[in-house]
């Protein structure tokens, strides 16, 4: 597992890799996860490599690897991979592929992320910059052997933009039992929230491409017609504190209740003492957190985007709205506020069997089906080397390729960014 972030950072992304990890791990397999060092990690952690790495770039909880891979080198040797997955196409995802040339593995590359929609971490932010990204991922998805794709919407997306390698939908899955015991009615004594309000909740990174400005002004001008209405924020990020300004700002702080990041039992309790989930990314691949509040019996109020459209279904387990309209999403929340007590059980039920659907172990099953087939393919001489230079060559190729790509990419994408009439253009006018 070849990744740029993991533990202690939390996300989707990192709990994915955690997850598939710890099922292979229970099945009998060895599992070696390559990770930037990050401050905060353990200094003995089973099976994890840690290479140098640049902590917390641009101000974020990420960290940028360096191209210094002396104990690397001794790791993989001792280890030996058959399978390399890549769950970046950038850095460390330039050295699953020459790692995978070494070792004659297959490479699988999870593709985790809207990568355009992160580009406000890197300076000099432009749409230039989004669409090089775009073609990036897409141009790194087809030098891997498989793509997975964490639900249906993104495969689709992907095979749009030129994916051509085959593609697996592998979504991450959820533990069911991790979410059985309901301790709501103790999470909000705890937190000063009485049994009768209507708790709005959400949870995940608070960062700009989690479209928190939008979710906080749709939260609000539901929050402000109801008084006994509250919003529970689970997690941390770089947006916590303009979400806690702007609701200091219009009077609302005592209706605001932020907890930080939240783990095991205690992420239960906070999803149990929801009445409705509400999500606005339009950045997700999947939206684990979807399926961890619904497992809880919670109804979730959302933006239609890739990833929540898998299993957000309008009316039925939730309501989803078709864009980012303030006054439709408040709307929407105070249709689960006003619905009756059979309404709700049944919204309630159709999330939880929704849910059930997504379990860790057949995700892991998938995964390893796919593993086995492409080691096979391999071993019996799918792509047999006949000489030392094919062997080089064989090597070269891959980043050759990848590095060709881009610059192609970037020359390509600065032309239509200078035609007469671009937004370039334009502005030069």
């Amino acid at each position: 597992m070849m990744t740029n972030s993991y533990r202690p950072t939390v996300g989707g992304l990192e709990r994915s890799i955690e997850y598939f990890t710890q099922e292979f791990r229970r099945l009998g397999h060895q599992v070696l996860i390559v990770a930037p060092a990050q401050k905060g990690a353990p200094e003995h952690e089973r099976g994890v490599c840690r290479i140098p790495a640049i902590k917390n770039f641009n101000k974020t909880d990420f960290s940028i690897e360096l191209p210094i891979y002396f104990n690397l080198s001794r790791a993989l040797v001792k280890f030996r991979p058959q399978v390399v997955h890549a769950h970046h196409p950038f850095l460390v995802g330039n050295t699953a592929l020459r790692v995978a040339s070494k070792f004659k593995a297959p490479v699988i590359f999870t593709h985790h992320t809207l990568y355009e929609e992160n580009t406000h971490y890197v300076p000099f932010n432009s749409g230039l910059i989004k669409q090089f990204v775009v073609v990036m991922a897409t141009t790194y998805a087809n030098l891997a052997d498989c793509v997975f794709a964490p639900s249906r919407s993104i495969a689709d997306l992907i095979r749009q933009r030129g994916v051509k390698r085959p593609v697996e939908v592998v979504p991450t899955g959820i533990y069911p039992d991790r979410f059985r015991v309901d301790n709501a009615r103790e999470f909000r004594l705890h937190h000063g929230i009485r049994q009768d309000t209507f708790v709005v909740g959400t949870a995940g990174r608070l960062a700009p491409e989690k479209n928190i400005d939008f979710l906080m002004r749709g939260v609000l001008a539901f929050l402000q017609e109801h008084e006994n209405a509250v919003f529970l924020v689970v997690g941390d990020g770089v947006s916590q504190m303009g979400l806690k300004k702007f609701f200091r700002q219009h009077g609302c702080s005592k209706k605001l209740i932020c907890t930080g990041t939240l783990q095991a039992q205690e992420l239960a309790d906070a999803y149990y003492a929801m009445d409705v989930f509400a999500f606005a990314s339009h950045s997700e691949t999947q939206g684990l957190v979807l399926l961890e509040s619904m497992a809880c019996g919670v109804p979730v109020v959302a933006v239609d985007a890739s990833g929540v459209r898998d299993v957000v279904r309008d009316r039925v387990n939730g309501f989803m709205i078709p864009d980012d309209d303030e006054r439709d999403f408040a709307k929407a929340i105070r249709e689960v506020a006003c619905a009756s007590d059979k309404e709700r059980a049944g919204l309630r039920e159709v999330a939880v069997a929704v849910a059930a659907g997504f379990t860790m172990d057949s995700s892991a099953a998938k995964a390893l089906a796919v593993y086995e087939r492409l080691v096979d393919q391999r071993s019996s001489g799918y792509e047999r080397e006949n000489n030392h230079w094919q062997e080089l060559l064989r090597r070269a190729l891959p980043e050759m390729e990848f590095a060709r790509a881009l610059v192609k990419t970037a020359a390509t994408a600065e032309d239509l960014e200078n035609e007469p009439g671009s937004r370039h253009q334009q502005a030069e006018v």
